[in-house]
């Protein structure tokens, strides 16, 4: 005698499970996948730089672009892959293609050509050199 009733061929428990796997919206590998796919970015401050940390595993040095252009730094990748096998009676083409592009508006204090990048363990990360910037000469004006 079985505790469990049957139907096509699983048991309810094992349905829902199925079900609640396959059909979960919350997939931890779904992020990964998704076309709008864009790396986690860490920024910290300190007294003398920004540090910016984004996570791109699976990815060169050479697959990267950083670039400023009116104050506004992007980091940007694309990688295309294709690997094609050929055999007797088959041919069996796979090709994939990732991109994901970050913006960030960077702050006056910056010292834009004392930027270091550098690309280690799936982590680009970014050092922003400040710059010491004066403070505004207050002026007093004489009313007559």
């Amino acid at each position: 005698m079985s505790l469990l009733k049957r139907g096509n061929g699983y048991s309810p428990v094992m349905r829902n499970l199925l079900s609640d796997f396959f059909e979960s919206e919350n997939l931890q590998f779904d992020e990964f996948f998704r076309k709008d796919w864009v790396p986690a970015v860490n920024v910290s401050e300190t007294d003398k730089a920004y540090d910016i940390e984004l996570a791109a595993p699976g990815l060169k040095k050479e697959d990267f672009h950083v670039k400023i252009v009116n104050g506004v730094l992007t980091i940007s990748s694309e990688k295309k892959s294709e690997k094609e096998t050929k055999e007797t009676n088959y041919t069996r083409k796979e090709f994939n293609y990732t991109s994901f592009s970050r913006s960030f508006t960077l702050p006056e204090n910056v010292k834009e050509e004392e930027i270091k990048a550098t690309y280690e363990n799936g982590v680009l990360k970014l050092n922003v050199a400040k710059q010491l910037v004066s403070a505004p000469k207050a002026k007093e004006i004489a009313i007559s």
